[in-house]
């Protein structure tokens, strides 16, 4: 309970405006008597304005520390605070000096501080600086290398691995562990299929004609059909367009293959042309030796002669939407109704041709006259394969027949004598020498630079 004389107290303060007295805790001495020890309610503040005020004027007491804060801020001009630095840890000393002129350097002392800086310039301390970087600030000013464009700042460059040959039994007697890489070889045929596999932005076709039948114009169709199929990511397509009754599916497939299938022709496809709106509806009309599709020519002698330039380009059109690289066998001779259509979609040309006198005089006709009904173009970048399909005697000189067609022509390539292109049978890749792949290689590789 308080006492009576606190209760008055707080009365009459409470009737005359006046903050409360100070209440005062008597602590008890050993000695007994009390102490003045002041706790509990901390004292009112009276503010002090910056100058003296009037002596009329009274100051009114505040009751509460936030009233006491507000009234000195008021009362004091604002002023800046400065921000605190670090003070260094010590302050260096002289080693030798006058005895007169001695001072003794206390750290963070308030006179050192006052002697050494001019009394109208205010005290100034040294900022405190890392002496070494820290890793956040190495991590930010190292460059970031790209993961992306230089993968070999990373992995170590392997060699290719040597595929027969000296390298490639040494390659095999050490398990890998001596790898001499690819020979000169190996590196032109790898350079081959990159260059057969090149992706093409479009459609492309390319037609094989002569002037000579019996001198491997369906064989070349079909050995590198077979080869750009082996290579490129997307399947080619082969069209029959002789129109003698031409054999391109039979050498593609077989005889006995052909005869064992629905015998679809391009008669069937140009008779439901407008009902084939997807791959899957063309499909229906083509024939596959492996990933090569082939379109089968007519073999009726009454109406194989009856394709014209019109329906061609509107069968060239349906495989351009589908494939990207066709080849088109165009028979014997470049007169006949469809070869004006073949050659205006055409975008380059294989010449087929023989070592025989007869064969080499006849591609030579076929590139002037092609040259001389608009068609400069094409029998500048024209192809001009020879095939050695029957070996001719001692007194034909290939060496002369060679250069006298490599002048005008973009590229002559020779394809030897092989029993699997002379016997006019199926022409698999498989049974063919390593010469003649090559050579049918070299051709692919061509047709596919000329698209361009």
């Amino acid at each position: 309970m308080p006492d009576p004389e606190d209760q008055n107290a707080r009365a009459h303060a409470d009737d005359t405006g006046q903050p409360l007295p100070r209440r005062r805790r008597d602590v008890r001495r050993a000695d007994g008597e009390l102490t003045d020890v002041r706790t509990g309610t901390m004292p009112a503040v009276t503010p002090s304005p910056s100058s003296t005020p009037d002596a009329g004027n009274l100051t009114t007491r505040r009751a509460s520390w936030a009233e006491a804060a507000a009234a000195a801020d008021a009362a004091k001009p604002a002023t800046r605070v400065p921000v605190p630095t670090r003070a260094p840890a010590f302050t260096p000393v002289p080693a030798q000096v006058e005895e007169q002129d001695a001072i003794t350097f206390v750290p963070n002392s308030p006179e050192v501080e006052t002697a050494s800086a001019p009394s109208s310039a205010p005290v100034e301390t040294a900022a405190f600086r890392r002496a070494r970087p820290t890793m956040a600030e190495v991590i930010a000013d190292t460059p970031m290398s790209d993961f992306i464009s230089s993968p070999g700042l990373f992995v170590k460059e392997q060699k290719p691995r040597p595929v027969g040959g000296f390298r490639g039994a040494i390659y095999n007697m050490t398990g890998g562990a001596w790898n001499m890489g690819p020979g000169a070889k190996q590196r032109q045929e790898e350079e081959l299929g990159r260059r057969i596999s090149r992706q093409l932005q479009g459609s492309y076709n390319t037609a094989v004609l002569s002037l000579k039948g019996g001198i491997g114009k369906t064989s070349t169709t079909v050995g590198v059909g077979l080869t750009l199929a082996e290579f490129r990511g997307d399947a080619p397509c082969a069209i029959d367009a002789n129109p003698d009754s031409g054999d391109l599916v039979e050498r593609a497939l077989g005889e006995g293959i052909y005869q064992q299938s629905s015998p679809r022709t391009i008669s069937d496809l140009l008779r439901n042309i407008d009902s084939v709106d997807s791959l899957t509806a063309l499909a229906r009309y083509m024939h596959h030796a492996g990933r090569l599709h082939l379109i089968a020519g007519e073999q009726d002698p009454e109406v194989s002669d009856s394709l014209t330039a019109e329906e061609y380009l509107r069968i060239r059109k349906l495989i351009a939407a589908y494939y990207s690289v066709a080849l088109t066998d165009c028979g014997t001779g470049v007169t006949h109704n469809a070869m004006s259509g073949i050659l205006q979609s055409a975008d380059n040309l294989v010449i087929a041709a023989g070592y025989a006198v007869s064969g080499a005089k006849r591609a030579r006709s076929t590139l002037h006259w092609l040259a001389s009904h608009g068609y400069e173009d094409l029998a500048r970048n024209a192809i001009v394969v020879i095939t050695d399909k029957d070996e001719v005697s001692s007194r034909v000189d290939k060496d002369a027949i060679e250069e006298h067609l490599a002048g005008i022509c973009r590229e002559l390539i020779a394809v030897p004598h092989d029993r699997g292109v002379a016997d006019g049978d199926l022409v698999t890749l498989d049974v063919l020498k390593p010469e003649t792949r090559r050579a049918y290689k070299e051709i692919a590789a061509a047709i596919v630079d000329g698209y361009r």
